[in-house]
């Protein structure tokens, strides 16, 4: 089958899913799209798919990113900053540690290093399934911000304890000062390089548009091509987080965006445009991995020392120790600090200092 094909294919695949989940309203439509991938590829006959994986992540993840950026509502996700930060970043390095040592004993051939390298590939979560699988669940809005907003951020942590690990691997050292300075430098210059491009973008679009009148047809092609892969690929050449930029991007284009009432048409389309990107892109995204897992799974039993059960049964157990992480995490740390503040004592402690009223002043 030739890529034109396989693209049709794809996006075909994706509208109809898009349209059979609106009935299968308690399956999220990402599973219903790696499941129909799986299938199509399973036989050997199947409809096989082979793609660089970089390329894969260059075309898909900055406009998802810089979308769910633009889309996030600004004022819960500052509002919510401190359970964001402590679960975006305090919980992807505690469960790079839990989780490299359990690894690590369950599977005594595999050096911690390696360990600890699986493991901060599977602890921070993604944005991309975040969004799509939480949207039509029904959730309260407070729970889906944070999870949004956390899903948004735990890129930089993920990928700074990935690469310590991997250099741990190879060289055999391990430097916490370089670990937190690069640390540092990913979520700062990410941010930074993000907020700064989109608010240039948008500072350059107003005074364009104040001028000449509205031109949404070339802003949108601009707002699509341009920015989110400029942003994503100058992030990555400096060595910062490419998909904090992205992000940050999106975030302050919005924002600024706010300035131009007048131009309600343009912002309605490009409401609209973003919709449509997010819903072909993430019906390719899940279909494409359901592509690929059948073949990933075969070639992982096959070149494995292990049988598929005992496998099977490492995945189930991993799983399972990366919710339960989880959850001691939001129920010691993220859920405790709201309990503690609303103790008795802790209310009066911290309302010393408010003034008696005159009633209870008076002798």
């Amino acid at each position: 089958m030739h890529t034109v094909e396989i693209i049709l294919l794809v996006l075909m695949l994706g509208a109809v899913t898009g349209v059979a989940s609106r009935y299968l309203t308690a399956i999220p439509l990402p599973l219903i799209q790696i499941t129909i991938g799986a299938l199509l590829s399973w036989p050997q006959a199947g409809l096989h798919i082979g793609f660089d994986p970089e390329l894969f992540l260059l075309l898909f993840i900055p406009p998802l990113l810089f979308a769910d950026g633009w889309r996030i509502p600004k004022r819960e996700l500052f509002g919510l900053h401190r359970p964001v930060l402590l679960l975006a970043f305090g919980l992807v390095f505690i469960t790079v540690l839990g989780l490299g040592y359990l690894i690590h004993w369950l599977l005594p051939s595999v050096p911690l290093s390696v360990a600890f390298a699986l493991a901060a590939v599977v602890s921070p979560t993604d944005a991309v399934a975040v969004s799509a699988i939480t949207r039509n669940l029904g959730m309260p809005h407070k729970t889906m911000h944070i999870l949004e907003g956390e899903s948004l951020l735990n890129d930089a942590s993920g990928l700074v304890a990935l690469k310590f690990a991997l250099a741990a691997t190879i060289t055999g050292s391990f430097s916490a000062l370089d670990a937190a300075r690069d640390f540092v430098w990913m979520c700062v210059g990410g941010l930074t390089l993000g907020a700064l491009m989109g608010w240039g973008f948008s500072t350059a679009r107003k005074n364009i548009t104040r001028r000449l009148g509205d031109m949404a047809a070339t802003q949108m092609v601009l707002l699509l091509v341009l920015l989110p892969f400029a942003v994503y690929l100058l992030a990555e050449v400096i060595g910062t987080s490419g998909i904090l930029a992205a992000v940050a991007a999106g975030i302050t284009t919005n924002m600024a965006d706010l300035d131009r009432g007048e131009f309600i048409h343009e912002r309605l389309q490009t409401d609209s445009t973003w919709s449509m990107v997010e819903s072909a892109f993430n019906g390719a995204i899940f279909l494409l991995l359901g592509l690929q897992l059948p073949t990933i799974s075969r070639t992982m039993i096959e070149s494995s020392d292990y049988p598929w059960w005992e496998l099977t049964g490492f995945v189930i157990i991993i799983g399972a120790a990366l919710l339960l992480v989880r959850w001691l995490w939001l129920t010691f740390v993220v859920y405790g600090r709201f309990f503690r503040t609303h103790l008795p004592s802790n209310r009066r402690n911290a309302c010393w200092w408010r003034p008696r009223s005159r009633a209870s002043a008076a002798p």
